[in-house]
């Protein structure tokens, strides 16, 4: 029993770190496919129409599953079951936000950055997303002044690995066609905080959804089939070249399928689940674990130098990059573990409060007061 409950903690947090895994490594494939010439408005398009056509039918097949397991166990379905809740135009219109916020304007926005920059820069600065996402959700306790804290550790980390870029940690000189990008880091870090500001406001856009329709499936469903609406359109304005739209069965058609089947497909159906069993913050508090993922995929699979050591300080050595390099990991290690003991705090507060709600002495305990005042009057 205690196995099985432990099991049952654990699966946000393990879901979480192999989303994040998922993420970093389709922002290596992407990298390299479009390294290649693949635009990337395409590969958002292509991508997000294929998650639509795998996510479209899982509503209604999650619903009649649900009636056959009733109709299996009861031989008669219940009139107390619980079907899908019935879509209004309200709720329709908060899908399409959620499609602009986390299709249109967050994929495209990380998608041309990785473009600009590289995968690394995109994780760390990912590591603006818990900050600006507990901003959006802040509650005043001391509990949120712990995940300040955290949050702080964890973006100074980023931003240290971010801006201190300088002397060589690691390269592989493998492929000269991938090293010999020019990478615009200032455009590709100002347009992942766009879409860190985007991640957040979708994160926190879901959990208030969550709270008024059950039926997650339908949400991701209907929010990829309105981004991938917009992205279409957005993109035949952006790309005026329809060659581009062609796609030979390469590395670029492989990165068109892991985006849509990793990317979408599963990411957008974990982060939704994690979200309503956690909440918002603690799905952005994952972010920054993605640091060195990326860096040692960009390493070996893009064959991209790790620079960590001169700008700012004017420094060379090697032995003091890695050695600051470490630091700012643990610094960054310190700062995600902060953020998750404090929502692992908030919780076992808030099931205490409910407990102590539920148990018999706390409803006897108004009925003893007014006794008691009575009494005494």
């Amino acid at each position: 029993m205690g196995v099985k409950r432990n099991l049952v903690e654990w699966t946000p947090f393990i879901a979480m770190a192999t989303v994040e895994c998922l993420d970093v490594e389709l922002s290596t494939l992407s990298k390299a496919a479009m390294s290649r010439g693949m635009n990337h408005f395409v590969l958002v398009g292509y991508s997000n129409a294929l998650a639509t056509l795998i996510l479209l039918p899982s509503p209604f097949f999650i619903d009649t599953q649900r009636k056959l397991l009733v109709l299996i166990r009861l031989f008669v379905v219940s009139r107390n079951h619980k079907t899908r809740p019935s879509l209004s135009f309200s709720l329709l219109c908060k899908f399409f936000l959620l499609g602009i916020l986390g299709l249109t304007v967050m994929q495209n926005c990380v998608f041309t950055a990785i473009d600009y920059s590289s995968a690394t820069l995109g994780s760390t600065t990912s590591n603006l997303s818990p900050a600006i996402t507990f901003v959006l959700a802040v509650t005043p306790s001391s509990i949120s002044k712990i995940k300040v804290i955290g949050a702080v550790l964890s973006i100074s980390g980023a931003l240290v690995v971010t801006l201190y870029k300088g002397s060589f940690i690691i390269t592989f000189r493998i492929q000269p066609s991938l090293l010999d990008e020019t990478s615009n880091w200032v455009i590709g870090g100002l347009v992942f905080a766009i879409a860190s500001v985007s991640f957040a406001a979708w994160n926190i856009t879901q959990a208030v959804i969550l709270k008024e329709y059950s039926s997650q499936s339908t949400i991701i469903a209907y929010y990829c089939l309105f981004g991938t609406i917009q992205s279409e359109i957005l993109s035949l304005f952006v790309v005026r070249d329809s060659n581009v739209w062609k796609i030979s069965p390469n590395d670029k058609l492989i990165c068109i399928f892991y985006s849509a089947i990793a990317g979408s497909a599963v990411t957008f159906s974990v982060t939704a689940w994690c979200i309503k069993r956690k909440g918002p913050v603690f799905v952005s508090m994952f972010k920054p674990a993605g640091i060195a993922i990326a860096a040692f995929s960009s390493v070996v699979f893009l064959c991209e130098t790790l620079h960590f050591g001169s700008n700012l300080f004017q420094q060379s050595s090697s032995q003091i990059s890695n050695c600051l390099l470490n630091r700012v990991l643990v610094i960054i290690a310190i700062g995600l573990y902060t953020l998750l003991w404090a929502q692992s705090k908030e919780e076992n507060a808030e099931d205490l409060q409910v407990d102590r709600k539920s148990s018999p002495s706390a409803q006897a305990s108004p009925l003893l007061e007014s006794h008691q005042r009575n009494v005494l009057a």
